[in-house]
């Protein structure tokens, strides 16, 4: 059983090294707490991997990978979309944000589930409990992607406590754009090159990006409005009241055989 987890963790560790997940962690580490980001993906690797090790040991059997990969690119183009466009809390919503991370921790758990479903490190589950000690992959499997997903969530808080907050909702609303149109790519095409899926999924976001960029600015999602700008009504404001100012700073003052 030692050697089936020292083994699964290897390979499942050097698997994970670069993989989507490692980047998927990273991106909800720049938006949520870093232990909330954990706990889901805890919760959503042990079970995952449990279903590996299950078919890999009792059926033998592969799961419909096509048809999971293009559900998780739909979620990830979803939570691209919804990240641009930006929410607002009222002092009540805040509040019971900050007091509960439930929301957060399930959207994370579920986008984690859908992403590995059917993800390379699966199929590498599968294989090790179909040749190993099923109980020895599964704990070796889960500890070692959730390791190497510890270290992108590292990076993720860090930049996070140095990234201005528009930086990081646009960084990570790309990301989720690119994971989703990857994984749509990539469940409409198994055999097309990694590189090729990439290539495209990265010039669609680009594509879309530029098309965003092209709207006039109240048309654009509230992540790409310049900050500061009139459409806001502060800024608008300002600029009125600015001349009004000047009046007042640059009026002269009466002289004394004037007051008197």
């Amino acid at each position: 059983m030692l050697s089936a987890v020292f083994l699964s963790f290897a390979v499942i560790f050097v698997a994970e090294l670069g993989d989507k997940s490692q980047l998927m962690a990273m991106t909800f580490a720049l938006r949520y707490r870093w232990w909330v980001v954990l706990g889901g993906i805890c919760v959503a690797t042990t079970a995952v991997h449990l279903i590996s090790v299950a078919v890999g040991h009792y059926l033998g059997a592969a799961l419909p990978t096509h048809l999971l990969g293009i559900l998780a690119g739909v979620a990830f183009v979803g939570f691209g979309l919804w990240t641009l466009r930006g929410d607002r809390l009222s002092e009540d919503e805040a509040t019971r944000a900050q007091r509960t991370s439930a929301p957060a921790f399930f959207a994370v758990t579920s986008a984690f589930l859908l992403a590995e479903l059917g993800d390379k490190t699966m199929l590498a589950t599968i294989t090790l409990a179909a040749d190993h000690d099923w109980v020895g992959v599964w704990i070796g499997s889960t500890i070692g992607m959730v390791a190497a997903d510890a270290l992108a969530i590292l990076v993720g808080a860090v930049a996070g406590k140095h990234l201005p907050e528009r930086v990081i909702q646009l960084g990570a609303a790309s990301l989720f754009l690119v994971f989703g149109v990857y994984m749509l790519v990539e469940g409409a095409f198994p055999t097309a090159p990694t590189a090729a899926t990439a290539g495209i999924a990265v010039a669609v976001v680009l594509l879309l990006a530029a098309a965003l960029r092209a709207l006039p600015p109240r048309l654009r999602p509230a992540a790409m409005r310049t900050p500061g700008s009139p459409e806001g009504g502060q800024d608008r404001q300002e600029h009125d009241t600015e001349p009004v100012t000047d009046a007042v700073v640059s009026a002269p003052s009466p002289s004394p055989s004037e007051s008197g």
